[in-house]
């Protein structure tokens, strides 16, 4: 019997194995598209360029694992990803950068057409801006007379419970920017959306400063985990 070849395997080694499964998944997306790759398979595919020689598949149901949605994981803080084993600084950042991408994406639409027309697309790109914050941010929506977007702007970032809003600040901003109308949002990194005594406190403080300037509060978000409040939605505006 001849000696086999010290060069042949009979199993293809992990290498070669995780180039066919890549090749694979990238001949499905470009024949049927997104929507025949499941979560765990997008975020592995998204992370072949950043980890070349590594199998994604595990990282990227570990995401899912830990963060609860496709969206958590992408806008996950840098710190909590650091967690996930696998997952290099390089990696992190696509992960951001797609992120960063989506965001500026919703902004260009939203910019497009009338908010309060949009308002499924406006509670989707808050909740993918600011729901994984660990502290709490306000921002502000700031609309012209069609209540088409002018500015988002992050106006004060805070504690995991506290962010201090100056009312009278936002309003300078607003006749800045000759903004009508403004929507206010704010995150609860608890994940709870419930509004506390401290919000609706400061945001009739806003409406009674804004109105006689004939600037309108349409409505004040409050972002959770998972869902969403609105003031107007519960009679507080």
């Amino acid at each position: 019997m001849s000696e086999p070849d010290a060069g042949f395997s009979e199993k293809p080694s992990a290498d070669t194995g995780t180039k066919g499964h890549r090749q694979r998944l990238r001949e499905r997306f470009r024949k049927t598209g997104e929507n025949s790759l499941a979560d765990y398979e997008l975020l592995e595919f998204l992370l072949f360029s950043a980890l070349p020689r590594q199998d994604t598949k595990p990282i990227a149901k570990a995401l899912l694992k830990r963060f609860g949605s496709f969206s958590a994981a992408l806008s996950a803080p840098r710190p909590r990803l650091k967690e996930i084993k696998g997952l290099s600084d390089n990696s992190i950042d696509t992960l951001h950068a797609i992120h960063a991408a989506i965001a500026r994406f919703h902004t260009a639409e939203l910019r497009e057409r009338e908010l309060l027309d949009s308002w499924s697309k406006v509670m989707d790109y808050l909740q993918a801006r600011m729901a994984m914050s660990e502290v709490e941010q306000f921002r502000v929506l700031f609309l012209d007379k069609k209540n088409g977007l002018i500015a988002d702007e992050l106006q004060q970032t805070g504690t995991v419970d506290h962010t201090p809003v100056y009312p009278r600040e936002v309003v300078r901003r607003a006749l800045e920017h000759g903004a009508t109308a403004i929507i206010l949002v704010h995150n609860h990194p608890s994940g709870d959306p419930t509004p506390s005594r401290a919000d609706i406190q400061m945001t009739r403080q806003l409406v009674d400063i804004a109105k006689p300037l004939g600037i309108e509060i349409h409505d004040h978000i409050i972002v959770g985990l998972r869902s969403q409040v609105s003031f107007k939605g519960l009679q507080l505006i």
